[in-house]
């Protein structure tokens, strides 16, 4: 079994993985990690959904 993400899937990982690290290392409370790692992890998947819509309608 071959594991082929696509690439919404990809960025969520991707945006996952790099908030937690955001979270750890930016913040020095596990409440204040917590609350900065979802922010990251919402701004990484805003930027993405803005980003996609601007390059469809660039594309159009």
């Amino acid at each position: 079994m071959i594991l082929t993400p696509s690439h919404f899937t990809a960025v969520i990982l991707f945006a996952a993985f790099a908030s937690v690290i955001f979270g750890i290392t930016q913040r020095a409370t596990a409440k204040a990690m917590v609350r900065y790692g979802i922010y990251c992890f919402v701004l990484f998947l805003g930027s993405v959904i803005v980003a996609s819509w601007a390059m469809y309608l660039i594309h159009r």
